[in-house]
């Protein structure tokens, strides 16, 4: 799990960004970071201003459970071919397209149901929007790593995180003053249309290259000899099929880490579970102490993002300069005790500077935590299995925190938003701990000469 860092000039490092590969990314970025919001944080203050109970409100948060569990048809994605499509466009393209698709007709449907006539037709809405994103994602992963050599993906990487951020941005605090001037059906029309950025960028650029190391193949015929899956017959393909896209991705992960696979799974799974968990009720927050609707998108989204960013930046600036254990460390302490902010805001009330000084202290804790961590998750990647394994990695990420950000709205329905927070700073508490024991585990492996190294690019 060390990390092989190289050298070069400023200079070197700035002309990555200019390649056509790394524009790309911000435009695919855009499209990927669009849906997001728009069936999260900023569905619940919809819901809300159609007066919606808290309660019910906390359960749409299961709708996020889907991103979390892409690691379900990643091979899928990963491996079949879409009639025509495919042919037309590449394995990549096609399914992104696909996705993107099924974003803009999901949203589109979602403004022509009624909140207030029948709440299971928008979560119905809400569930295909998550899908077709979380589906886009698979591929766009599969699409960067493939698009560049290693040395190029940790710009790629940046690029695509500016993309993604910057359309957070536009889905929320864009989505809350079209909806401020127009009402909401107007607002997630207008999303709706901006995925055509997507699917332009995707029609223009072209499908990479896909290839499989040698010693990748030798390691699944192995895998179907052991499992009697290369065998003649049609059952014995799809058996073979099996076997190369959904056994052999885990069995690599296992192999190489060991006894300590599951611990960094269980890792992986709580490191972001006080900000996701937290995440669900703050539109809902902000909007029952009294801000409006014009406060938060000003304050929690626009300079949010701002914030987001500054901490992005930092963070990976210190994964560069003192490798990823540390920061990891540091962002896990950080995102635990900035909810600690939104304690005292609860206690305050409708106070802009309390508002602005926890969205700051969110905000850049999370974007710290977050830079830290995409370095830590691509340290552990195979590139014989990116897709599959960064979607087993980035499903198993979300999920905990979805699950419980489910709950979100009774806990402060049966005692208080100060108490919800102070919660969620608890449950950051095991993300600091498995971040010590792995920082320490790692130093034991850097002192092995023939400890296996992965390199993050």
């Amino acid at each position: 799990m060390a990390v092989q860092e190289g050298v070069v000039s400023w200079g070197e490092a700035l002309r990555v960004y200019r390649r056509p590969q790394v524009i790309t990314m911000l435009f695919l970025g855009f499209s990927a970071g669009l849906p997001l919001l728009l069936v999260f944080s900023t569905l619940t203050a919809w819901l809300r201003d159609m007066d919606v109970s808290r309660s019910t409100i906390g359960f749409f948060g299961w709708v996020g459970i889907t991103y979390s569990i892409k690691i379900i048809w990643a091979p899928v994605v990963d491996r079949l071919s879409l009639p025509l499509l495919t042919r037309a466009l590449g394995q990549r393209r096609s399914w992104i397209l696909v996705g993107q698709i099924g974003v803009m007709v999901g949203l589109v449907a979602m403004v022509l149901s009624d909140p207030t006539l029948s709440l299971t037709s928008i979560a119905l809405c809400a569930v295909l929007v998550a899908f077709s994103s979380s589906t886009q994602d698979i591929a766009i992963d599969a699409f960067r790593i493939e698009s560049a050599v290693d040395e190029f993906q940790g710009a790629m990487s940046a690029s695509y995180i500016f993309g993604y951020r910057l359309a957070m941005l536009v889905a929320g605090a864009g989505a809350f003053y079209v909806a401020d001037w127009s009402g909401w059906d107007t607002a997630y029309l207008v999303m709706a249309l901006l995925m055509l950025v997507g699917v332009v960028t995707v029609l223009l650029v072209s499908e990479p290259e896909h290839s499989v190391a040698d010693t990748t193949e030798v390691m699944e015929q192995l895998l179907k000899h052991q499992l009697h899956a290369d065998q003649p017959g049609r059952w014995h393909r799809l058996e073979a099929w099996f076997v190369g896209a959904v056994v052999a991705p885990f069995v690599e992960f296992f192999r190489r880490n060991g006894s300590w696979a599951l611990l960094i799974l269980a890792f992986i799974g709580l490191y972001r579970l006080s900000d996701i968990t937290m995440g669900i009720m703050a539109n809902p927050f902000y909007l029952d102490l009294g801000f409006s609707k014009t406060d938060i998108a000003n304050v929690g989204k626009l300079f949010g993002f701002f914030m987001t960013l500054a901490g992005s930046f930092l963070g990976g600036l210190l994964v560069v300069r003192y490798g990823i254990f540390r920061p990891l460390l540091a962002g896990a302490i950080m995102v635990s005790l900035t909810n600690l902010l939104f304690v005292q805001l609860a206690c305050v009330g409708t106070d802009l500077l309390w508002l602005a000084v926890a969205i700051s202290g969110d905000n850049l804790s999370g974007g710290f935590a977050n830079a830290a961590f995409i370095a830590y998750l691509s340290s552990m990647t195979n590139r014989a299995y990116t897709a599959t394994q960064y979607a087993l990695f980035s499903s198993l990420m979300t999920l905990p925190g979805k699950f419980f950000s489910g709950f979100s709205g009774v806990i402060v329905d049966a005692s208080s938003y100060q108490w919800f927070f102070f919660y969620a700073a608890l449950m950051g508490l095991p993300a600091i701990v498995l971040s010590w024991i792995l920082w320490r585990h790692s130093m034991v492996q850097s002192c092995q000469p023939n400890t296996l190294r992965s390199t993050l690019p």
